[in-house]
């Protein structure tokens, strides 16, 4: 009896959490949802910084349409990728995966001289980064620049809704989930599917990499009424706050492609004369619901992800707080 109960202590003490291992905690949902203020309560809790994980939070022109954390809550916890790039730079999946992982590095390090447990806060809502970051991106064979030209030549003269008609058609799964407000995403998407025949996010899935560190991924989830109510109020409290005015002074730069993106379109129409200005608030409400819609679709189709209801999110931060034992 008392040989077994010594192998059972030992057992116990090689718990992952126990030997403080190096852990990345991913909070994942949809916009809205209250994914910031969760991620900074936790990483505050966890003495530690947070990687962001929004492909349009890192462009510093963007301020009031892509809702970043406030002043207080950079203050409050150190951010990684809020501000870090200008529209004018191409960021891709492949970047952030780099820069991500790098910065996961330099956050365990700086822990690590601290005497502190390694442990890193990711939080964001653009599903391809994330899977880019936990998963590592596969290679696309190279495509026919004559396809690439047809394309762009096709989207210049018949628009959006032509592009959009030709990924419902072609590609009904990136149609599901991928960002269809947004041209270059869109035409990269069918040059793939034209070219070699599958679904670009087929090249996404086909082998996981090995990261050096633990990933343990949270969902926020709200029911669907009550995330939209919160779409509405945030968008109303954009306008509020000054967002015609940011987009107006982006003018000059509507055709980077980091500004296809809702929020600025819908009010590039109304600034043209194609909408009027409620029509352009209301239009960015619906694509921000279907863009939450989106991301839920993705994230769904994770089941590593562990999800929970944001109203008893502070009972998910006390139980990840003891897991990794962090309470000082």
């Amino acid at each position: 009896m008392r040989k077994r109960k010594r192998a059972k202590v030992r057992k116990k003490a090689k718990n992952p959490a126990r030997m403080n291992d190096r852990t990345v905690i991913i909070i994942v949902g949809p916009t809205a949802v209250g994914k910031t203020a969760a991620a900074v309560g936790l990483a505050q809790e966890l003495s530690t910084n947070i990687i962001s994980a929004d492909s349009r939070q890192c462009f510093k022109e963007l301020n009031i349409g892509v809702a970043k954390p406030s002043p207080e809550e950079l203050r409050a916890v150190h951010h990684y990728f809020i501000d870090s790039h200008s529209i004018h730079e191409e960021v891709t999946a492949a970047v952030y995966e780099e820069l991500a992982l790098g910065w996961t590095e330099e956050i365990f390090y700086n822990q690590a001289m601290a005497k502190k447990p390694p442990v890193a806060v990711m939080v964001g809502g653009t599903g391809l980064y994330i899977k880019a970051y936990s998963e590592g991106l596969d290679a696309i064979p190279p495509i026919d620049p004559a396809i690439r030209q047809q394309i762009q030549h096709h989207y210049e003269e018949e628009g959006l809704a032509w592009l959009q008609q030709q990924i419902r058609d072609s590609d009904p799964e990136f149609f599901r989930v991928g960002e269809m407000q947004n041209p270059r995403r869109m035409m990269r998407a069918l040059e793939v599917k034209k070219a070699t025949g599958h679904s670009i996010l087929s090249f996404r899935t086909l082998g996981k990499k090995q990261r050096p560190f633990q990933m343990e991924k949270v969902g926020i989830f709200l029911p669907k009424e009550e995330l939209h109510q919160r779409i509405n109020g945030r968008v109303d409290s954009m306008m509020e706050n000054g967002l015609l005015e940011e987009v107006r002074s982006l003018l000059p730069y509507r055709e980077l492609n980091a500004l296809q993106t809702v929020g600025y379109t819908e009010l590039f129409d109304h600034l043209d004369g194609k909408a009027s200005l409620d029509q352009a608030v209301e239009a960015i409400k619906m694509n921000t619901r279907r863009y939450a819609k989106r991301q839920m679709t993705w994230f769904h189709k994770d089941p590593s992800i562990r999800w929970v209801d944001a109203r008893e999110w502070a009972d998910m931060s006390e139980t990840i707080q003891l897991k990794y034992s962090i309470r000082q």
